[in-house]
């Protein structure tokens, strides 16, 4: 895939820019997700992919192949994402806004969703930038010390701190989640 993305970013660089479509297809969804898990908004996480991608179009020039394209491009995602919530003067905000009301059944999926996002929640900014890129889009501990401006090591510490900070609290949602939905 990186072969197909160089080949890509080549043709793009020489002036083909309707090649840049297969940049775009081969990443919109995991930016998405990404700027989506950041942002805690649909609107705001799809304003901000398009952003990304144009900010990503208009700097290629600058694209060097010492790091991945993919990290490239999640450093300006990172970056984009941190100004916006630096423009909405948030820190820490809300993964996802639950709208239920207490009549509904609740299903299985749900219950599991909503596990997930209490723990996240728990996290503080960082946290859940570093498990994001870690766990769901499967960058090393390097290239997320790259797109963080952290360094690995340090990246790697904070990865198995969180790690065993949400093992602990774990079992506190859980008894959480058994009260409430019980």
């Amino acid at each position: 895939m990186n072969e197909e993305i160089n080949e890509v970013l080549n043709k793009v660089k020489l002036g083909d820019t309707e090649s840049y479509a297969t940049i775009i297809r081969c990443f919109q969804r995991k930016l998405y997700l990404y700027c989506y898990y950041l942002l805690s908004s649909k609107e705001e996480a799809e304003d901000a992919t398009q952003d990304i991608f144009i900010k990503g179009f208009n700097n290629i020039h600058n694209f060097t192949p010492t790091v991945s394209f993919s990290s490239w491009l999640y450093k300006i995602a990172y970056n984009h994402c941190m100004d916006l919530l630096k423009k909405r003067n948030k820190f820490l905000t809300v993964l996802l806004n639950f709208k239920k009301e207490k009549h509904q059944p609740i299903e299985q999926s749900d219950r599991y969703t909503d596990y997930i996002h209490e723990l996240l929640e728990r996290l503080n900014l960082e946290e859940r930038k570093i498990l994001l890129l870690r766990a769901l889009e499967e960058y090393s501990f390097e290239e997320i010390a790259l797109i963080m401006d952290l360094k690995p090591a340090g990246v790697r510490k904070k990865y198995e701190r969180l790690r065993k900070k949400l093992l602990k609290q774990q079992g506190g949602v859980q008894s959480e989640q058994a009260y409430r939905h019980g």
